[in-house]
């Protein structure tokens, strides 16, 4: 058992250390040693003694969280791209890539999904005036319509399912390795674990104003991206939905604005990615149904 604590002004550090009762008889020795670890979580370090000394899941001496089985991966993919790049904040544009390679397939088929709902938009607006009224209805000839055009929705999900997931996995990693501690990107990002420094109310430090406001220029550039991710997609069928779905971008704006720079550049950039990779399927889907 480790405890800290803070006697007379000084940090006092205590380790408690409980074994199995031994009997030592009369004439008798009895040796005991252990190995105590006290430095850097650094999980090259971790790993070697792990392997050197044989002790089982020595790792989650870091606390990679219950996605351990998805951070510690990314985390070594980011140290792999990073002794390319040396710059932390490529490697995170470099893993953004490797992710959308891999995830290509199923994306493909996610945003053939989604251009196959904006080709039926005039005939969902139809059902929406005759059974506006009748919520249940409403839903129930869309499915029908969907249905008759081999239309998925679901399949639209599953790519933001799996980015969801990588977006905490690696928000777990800025936090919990200390690789990540003063990493720089380019620019004014001196540090990829803290939020943008740079505010929209003084144009990003254009006027001479001190403003303490979380509104950064990533953040901002996020929003962008959402913006022009939602021209892209179908309107939701539904009034209410498609209302909520234009104030998102700005709900991430206010939330993004606090988080890490590193996480913000990786949703940034994979939305960037996905916008010309959907604009691509949406042509080559559209030349297709006209050949049709």
């Amino acid at each position: 058992r480790f405890t800290s604590y803070l006697k007379n002004n000084t940090h006092k550090f205590q380790v408690d250390m409980q074994g199995d009762d031994v009997v030592v008889a009369a004439g008798e020795t009895y040796n005991s040693s252990s190995l105590l670890f006290s430095g850097a979580k650094e999980i090259s370090l971790i790993d070697k003694y792990e392997t050197q000394h044989e002790i089982i899941l020595f790792d989650r001496a870091i606390d990679f969280g219950i996605l351990y089985f998805l951070t510690k991966p990314i985390y070594l993919m980011l140290k792999a791209f990073y002794t390319i790049f040396s710059n932390f904040g490529v490697a995170i544009i470099a893993l953004t890539i490797s992710i959308r390679i891999l995830m290509y397939p199923l994306a493909s088929k996610s945003f053939r999904e989604i251009s196959k709902i904006k080709n039926i938009q005039p005939e969902l607006l139809k059902l929406r005036e005759k059974y506006g009224a009748d919520k249940m209805r409403m839903q129930r000839e869309v499915m029908s319509l969907y249905k008759a055009h081999k239309i998925k929705p679901m399949m639209g999900c599953l790519p933001v399912l799996v980015q969801v997931f990588v977006f905490f996995a690696l928000y777990k990693v800025l936090f919990v390795t200390i690789d990540m501690r003063h990493a720089e990107f380019f620019g004014w990002i001196t540090d990829l674990t803290e939020p943008d420094p740079t505010c929209l109310f003084n144009l990003f430090g254009l006027l001479p104003l001190n403003i303490d406001a979380p509104f950064g220029i990533w953040p901002c550039l996020l929003c962008i991206t959402m913006i022009l991710q939602q021209k892209l997609n179908p309107s939701p069928a539904d009034p209410m939905q498609a209302k909520m779905m234009k104030f998102l971008p700005y709900i991430f704006l206010i939330l993004f604005a606090s988080f890490p720079a590193g996480l913000v550049i990786y949703w940034t950039f994979n939305n960037g990615f996905s916008i010309i990779q959907q604009y691509i399927i949406s042509k080559q889907t559209q030349k297709t149904l006209n050949k049709v």
